[in-house]
């Protein structure tokens, strides 16, 4: 659609990656009129980074998106070129979905989805201010002069506010290889008075893939059986390929020694924190200092593309010492680098400047989403865009705004974590986060939020279409499975063994015995024959699971009384007897909206606790305002 910026949009959002792609969609999907604001409309749904969808716990997020309608699941479904599902070995709950994805195809496909959204323009140009009146937002202002008017901001900016790339001793001002920082919004959030801070990421060399000897290295093949993403895809048919594992060596080792003073992550070039999980090979040889090497992913960036990413050797040693390493990994000694690995610096702001909407505190009407708070990953950026972007129409609309809570949703636990403990580094979604994991799997996502997107008002006739089909094949199965029993002896009949007790047990029951299988009962029950696979597993995990969620209720019962008792807006915590300074600090520096988010602020005691749930039951509760 061609963008017309002399009329209030609803929603402006800025920037066009992974949050600002699902922060647009959200809100142009809820009915809003949404800008959609990016330097160049063509990397529109980059991956900047590794080109791969999912994993663990950031699989959870993907499946959460795509629960409330979003993008991202569907999108790399089109573009994955090696699908294959984590820790299929252990229990359902923790399970990753991934792909390898095509980093053409992905763009591509992103950029085609965007087109077809109603209500959404895409506006070329770099977001240089904001215009702010009375303490709300009211719009923004393009570097060119232009001005664009809108009720609701969400600033998606990536890695791009005051971004600094380093390569050995060089360094260059950029968002990401080849395009410009921000440096207005920096400007902008400071002059505001907002808590701004540095991080780090890094990404590693890229590598011509004719220049290695795949015959010479193991290879990782994809699933035979990929596992979609999105439940509105039926199969996977783009290609499937196999990725390269070769490994760092006791000679690559020393010379990465050798040369730590040029790196700019020891040479004192760069003091910013990087992601503890995603370390660079300096930092690997450092802090493992008695590992003799460490396995590196080769995976092709494209069908078409001899681009290889070698997953493992993120670096910011000068480009010829890169090219030495590499030419030590077996299958590289010939390997010729197209782009040198980086690492980037870049501001955040402190998250805990936000509400549990993503909204901030200082600025009414504006939302931030993705690495501007200091998160790291093409996932995390995704699932905080479409909470942003929703709320951002539903301000604009003058509705109440959502809230995601952590017994839910990875993505309340994750928002949740953001505005309460704030980051010292980059952080990363891995499912030991939750505490409710068991409920929070990727095979229900579904039901858990795409009724709650209804409501919300951000799910498609389609979606919602295919969610009742889905609901009701799964009701009508358990039912089925619940209704049909067996005694010990007449099971003894089928071959399946039971404790001599005489109880009779349903085929639901049945099911949480991990010798017993789904073929096993289908044999009694001819009628589960006809039972897709998908929704098989599914009740056969939902078995397994019955005695750990029915405990698992409760907890969360408990949790959500706490989170139901809301805390007044407007608190003094400085007229509260009986808190120390050092709890008025913090309780300040976070305003918790309930009791329960309280609870989870660190030191908070239980006598603390005591006192603030007698101040909020005294004093009217301040919901979240709508306008």
């Amino acid at each position: 659609m061609l963008s017309d910026d002399s009329s209030p949009y609803d929603v402006i959002v800025v920037g066009g990656g992974h949050a600002g792609a699902e922060a647009a969609a959200a809100a142009a999907r809820y009915g809003a009129r949404t800008a959609l604001v990016t330097h160049r409309r063509d990397t529109l749904g980059a991956m900047s980074c590794n080109p791969a969808i999912g994993g663990l716990g950031k699989g959870h997020l993907v499946r959460e998106v795509d629960a409330l309608d979003g993008l991202m699941a569907r999108v790399a479904d089109r573009a994955g070129i090696q699908f294959r599902l984590l820790n299929r070995r252990k229990g359902p709950a923790v399970r990753g979905p991934r792909t390898q994805a095509d980093r053409k195809l992905y763009a591509r496909a992103m950029q085609a989805f965007l087109a077809d959204i109603p209500n959404l323009a895409i506006i070329e140009g770099e977001v240089a201010d904001l215009t702010v009146i009375d303490g709300r937002v009211a719009g923004a202002v393009l570097k060119d002069g232009r001005a664009v008017p809108g009720r609701a901001v969400v600033l998606t900016t990536g890695t791009f506010l005051r971004g600094l790339i380093h390569i050995g001793e060089v360094t260059i001002p950029a968002g990401r290889i080849g395009e410009g920082p921000a440096m207005g919004l920096s400007t902008t959030l400071d002059r505001h008075g907002f808590a701004l801070g540095r991080l780090k990421t890094g990404t590693p060399p890229r590598l011509d893939g004719r220049t290695i000897d795949w015959h010479g290295i193991d290879k990782q093949a994809a699933d035979d059986d990929p596992v979609p993403f999105s439940t509105l895809t039926a199969r996977i048919t783009t290609p499937q390929i196999e990725c390269g594992i070769t490994r760092t060596s006791q000679a690559a080792h020393d010379l990465i020694r050798a040369n730590l003073h040029r790196s700019a992550m020891y040479s004192g070039g760069i003091t910013s924190r990087g992601p503890r999980y995603c370390p660079s090979i300096e930092d690997k040889v450092v802090r493992f200092g008695d590992r003799d090497g460490h396995q590196i992913f080769l995976e092709p960036e494209g069908l078409d593309d001899v681009t290889v990413y070698p997953n493992g050797i993120s670096t910011s040693l000068p480009e010829e010492v890169q090219a030495s390493i590499v030419r030590l990994l077996p299958g590289c000694t010939r390997a010729v680098i197209l782009r040198p690995g980086y690492a980037i610096e870049y501001d955040y702001v402190d998250p805990r400047e936000l509400d549990p909407t993503l909204q901030t505190r200082r600025i009414r009407g504006l939302f931030l989403a993705g690495q501007i708070n200091g998160t790291t990953g093409y996932e995390e950026a995704a699932g905080q865009g479409l909470v942003a972007g929703l709320n951002a129409a539903r301000l604009a609309g003058a509705v109440e705004l959502a809230v995601f809570d952590r017994a839910e949703s990875y993505l309340g636990v994750m928002i949740d974590d953001l505005v309460t403990h704030g980051v010292s580094e980059p952080y990363r979604m891995f499912t030991s986060r939750s505490e409710y994991r068991l409920s929070l799997r990727v095979d229900n996502a579904d039901e858990r939020l795409t009724g709650r997107g209804l409501a919300l008002g951000c799910i498609s006739p389609v979606r919602a279409a295919h969610d009742a089909t889905r609901r009701a094949a799964l009701d009508d199965t358990r039912r089925m499975l619940e209704s049909v029993s067996l005694t010990p002896t007449e099971a003894q009949r089928h071959g399946i063994t039971l404790n001599r007790d005489g109880i009779r047990r349903s085929a639901f029951q049945l099911l949480s015995y991990p010798e017993i299988t789904w073929d096993q009962l289908a044999v009694v029950w001819p009628q589960l024959r006809d039972v897709p696979p998908a929704l098989a597993d599914r009740l056969c995990t939902d078995a397994t699971y019955a005695v750990y969620l029915d405990r698992q209720r409760a907890d969360i019962a408990a949790f959500r009384r706490d989170e139901a008792m809301v805390l007044p807006a407007l608190l003094d915590y400085g007229t509260i007897a009986g808190l120390s300074n050092e709890l008025r600090l913090k309780l300040d520096t976070v305003r918790p909206v309930t009791l329960g988010q309280a609870a989870r602020i660190e030191g908070v005691t239980p006598a603390a606790l005591t006192l603030l749930a007698a101040h909020a039951r005294r004093r009217p509760a301040a919901q979240v305002p709508a306008e």
